[in-house]
């Protein structure tokens, strides 16, 4: 009977009392699906571009989320050139994800964050560069990882006039993007002292450039469109739609480095990048996934990164608390770039070192030394306090 008993109380004493279900905080992506094209082919996107980065941060929030009694969970929908985003959203915010990743075009993130404006989800865009998103057209419930294409192009101009490359040749795509990231170095220039000395538009007429010809063509092309061109330190390229910058390299009239959307490319992460740490991630991502880390992996990781820092810092589940503790004065997260990142309170735009590359090295990290800011020298990139015209909704 003595032993019984003592077995009884070694049972209680090492099991002790039954484990609580973790708490699961659900997290949504929203992205498209299959790849994004590339001029080049060795820098077409892969499937699950964006997704991956996701998938490894969910496995990060895991780890420390097994400490605290909660479990991350990524629900994910990949959108077709038809479907509706903003049906999708509605759909993950009926499958009780509280927080989601989108890599939605402008218009599509916009429908979709109103159509659960009074829901209580937060949507952290890793993906759309868009100014007015954080400007006239931002959005209470919505976050930006992803850097702005002002962000961008500030970082840029801050290392060209560092290098005393203040005369930039701006070449021109005929896109609607292209006009928006031309309207963003516009901008930089005249915020940095740089002068725009002559404008040229590439207009696309379509056609392959795949073909016997096709080098030949361009071989042609590009010094003539760079032909007779005033005296430049840089050719600018705002080519976001990849129809001509890539060729632009080696291939110009002048004996000129080239920047922008080709040359050296501002850019948020590089598979290059292996300074402060990031050569873990990077290694990590590599075992995941066959493949190196590309900008939108990295966006996407941050994303979710943020929402288990958060819920780590909080030390809890509930959707409402974690969200206030994002938007609040204390949330920071590190993320392989030297210094925390913290959110902007006037657009909610994540404060970011931004990379410049050239698609084998690392050249540089903006901002640059020299660029000075009363609150934080990140503030020099983008638009700043003073100048927004967010107004929450």
């Amino acid at each position: 009977m003595a032993r019984l008993w003592w077995a009884i109380v070694w049972f209680v004493l090492v099991t002790g009392p039954a484990a609580a279900e973790p708490v699961e905080i659900r997290i949504g992506y929203l992205g498209p699906a299959g790849f994004r094209p590339s001029l080049s082919l060795v820098q077409h996107g892969a499937g699950n571009d964006g997704l991956a980065g996701a998938r490894l941060a969910i496995e990060d929030n895991n780890t420390t989320g097994r400490f605290l009694d909660q479990r991350f969970v990524l629900d994910d929908v990949r959108l077709n050139n038809k479907d509706d985003a903003a049906m999708a959203m509605t759909a993950l915010a009926d499958r009780r994800a509280s927080f989601i990743v989108t890599d939605l075009a402008a218009d599509d993130l916009l429908k979709a964050a109103d159509a659960v404006r009074d829901r209580g989800v937060t949507l952290l865009n890793a993906g759309a560069t868009d100014d007015r998103l954080r400007e006239q057209d931002c959005r209470r419930n919505v976050l930006h990882v992803a850097p702005s294409r002002s962000m961008l192009a500030d970082a840029l101009a801050q290392y060209l006039v560092w290098k005393q490359w203040r005369r930039w040749l701006l070449v021109v795509g005929s896109h609607p993007p292209d006009q928006l990231y031309a309207d963003a170095l516009r901008r930089a220039a005249l915020r940095f002292g740089a002068k725009i000395v002559q404008e040229r538009i590439f207009e696309d007429k379509g056609g392959a450039r795949r073909t016997d010809s096709g080098v030949t063509l361009i071989q042609r092309q590009m010094p003539a469109l760079t032909q007779s061109a005033p005296n430049h330190d840089v050719l600018v390229a705002a080519d976001e739609s990849e129809v001509f910058a890539l060729y632009l390299p080696y291939r110009t009239w002048d004996a000129r480095p080239v920047a922008g959307s080709a040359g050296l490319v501002p850019t948020s992460w590089d598979a290059a990048h292996d300074q402060w740490g990031a050569i873990q991630l990077q290694n990590r991502f590599v075992k995941l996934n066959a493949r190196r880390m590309t900008a939108r992996d990295m966006q996407a990781w941050t994303a979710v990164r943020m929402v288990g820092e958060a819920a780590a810092r909080v030390k809890s589940g509930d959707a409402k608390t974690i969200a206030e503790f994002l938007k609040g004065p204390d949330f920071a997260i590190a993320a392989f770039k030297g210094q925390p990142l913290t959110l902007r309170d006037w657009n909610g735009q994540l404060r970011q070192p931004v990379l410049l590359a050239d698609g084998r090295m690392v050249v540089s990290v903006s901002p640059q030394e020299g660029f000075l800011h009363e609150v934080s020298e990140l503030d020099t990139l983008g638009v700043d306090r003073a100048e927004t015209k967010c107004k929450w909704q």
